[in-house]
């Protein structure tokens, strides 16, 4: 299951992780620095530094994780 407390990287593993995360115009997406924060930065940070919907978020990411 992926919580808020899911580190970036993981999603980045989900088949269409990269995908969802461009969908709620997550700017890790195309930040360079991300790929050396991606095993420290969890979603809920992402979603509070950005205003980005972490519950709508977490419903897209878990419904791809489950497929």
């Amino acid at each position: 299951m992926i919580t808020e407390k899911t580190k970036l990287g993981e999603v980045y593993k989900l088949k269409n992780g990269y995908d969802i995360l461009s969908k709620y115009q997550v700017p890790c997406v195309t930040c360079p620095y991300a790929k050396l924060e991606m095993d420290e930065l969890n979603l809920e940070q992402i979603a509070e530094m950005y205003v980005i919907d972490l519950k709508g978020l977490l419903e897209d990411l878990n419904k791809e994780k489950n497929k």
